[in-house]
């Protein structure tokens, strides 16, 4: 039996600190053409997760980051498509999402930087556009009545692994579970993005208390299982982030309580380590 572990191992590349600030010079000027664009067009957004904590605790990446997330209401995101078919400088970037790439798993958009390469080790066999990229997580009402809660959860949850399916049979660690990928990987992918799809328009036909990105969980599942308050996105601000001022919602600070706990608390040291795993990477050619 093939050892995945240690093949996938053979294949990884070390992430040391000169391509780890490659890669966050590259995500930084994704996020500086997103950031142009909504402003240019009056579109809400806020940085998120470990790129809001880093504005906050550090004023731009968390030393060992190694990604960008954004957040934004769905009726922004899809003000932001639209514009980006003719706005979007295409010649260095790429909005990638199902409606743009047929072979995409991934339940979020991203926006890629052309010319580069990233390949995230035990993925080389999906097909879809690579490059560098950043996080673009959609939000979407969540039921208020806690029986439709759970089902919303539940759907969220499944349509994740549809997703990732094809992935997951192969690098999954336990063999019986490579085995349940394998089956799960025969749903369709335009299945699980029509579902997500109709969830969130049947949801955002009343606003709710809770919303959420439906196909990626949240870092803290006891406080966020459901989703974050909605008036989160009620209004926003502007934090520094690597000598650059970008939007931020205005009440970061619980909501990074929310997500992080004592979020000004350093963790551990053997935990400050990228947590992405490559294969391949070079930074803009061109």
């Amino acid at each position: 039996m093939v050892n995945l572990e240690k093949e996938r191992k053979l294949t990884e590349i070390e992430i040391n600190p000169d391509i780890l600030r490659q890669m966050q010079m590259i995500q930084l000027e994704c996020l500086i053409e997103i950031d142009r664009i909504c402003r240019k067009h009056g579109i809400e957004y806020s940085i998120d997760g470990g790129t809001l904590l880093g504005a906050v605790r550090h004023k731009g990446f968390i030393p060992w980051d190694d990604d960008i997330d954004i957040i934004m209401g769905r009726d922004a995101y899809e003000k932001l498509f639209k514009i980006c078919q003719n706005e979007l400088d295409s010649k260095r970037f790429f909005l990638q999402e199902h409606r743009t790439d047929k072979h995409y798993r991934v339940g979020y958009p991203r926006l890629r930087r052309n010319n580069t390469v990233y390949q995230r080790a035990g993925h080389e066999r999906m097909n879809y556009h690579g490059g560098v990229f950043i996080d673009i997580f959609v939000l979407d009402n969540v039921p208020d009545n806690r029986v439709l809660r759970d089902l919303h959860r539940a759907l969220c949850f499944c349509n994740r692994k549809i997703l990732w399916s094809k992935s997951g049979r192969h690098i999954a660690g336990h063999f019986l579970w490579r085995a349940w990928y394998s089956l799960v990987a025969l749903i369709p992918a335009g299945y699980a993005f029509w579902l997500n799809d109709t969830i969130a328009r049947i949801c955002n036909r009343k606003k709710t208390k809770l919303i959420r990105h439906n196909t990626h969980p949240y870092p803290n599942p006891e406080i966020c299982g459901y989703g974050i308050p909605a008036k989160l996105l009620d209004r926003f601000t502007e934090l520094e982030f690597e000598g650059y001022r970008f939007k931020a919602v205005t009440q970061y600070e619980r909501y990074l309580t929310m997500l992080y706990g004592d979020y000004m608390a350093l963790p551990p040291e053997d935990k400050r380590r990228p947590h992405i795993r490559l294969s391949a990477f070079e930074g803009v050619r061109e």
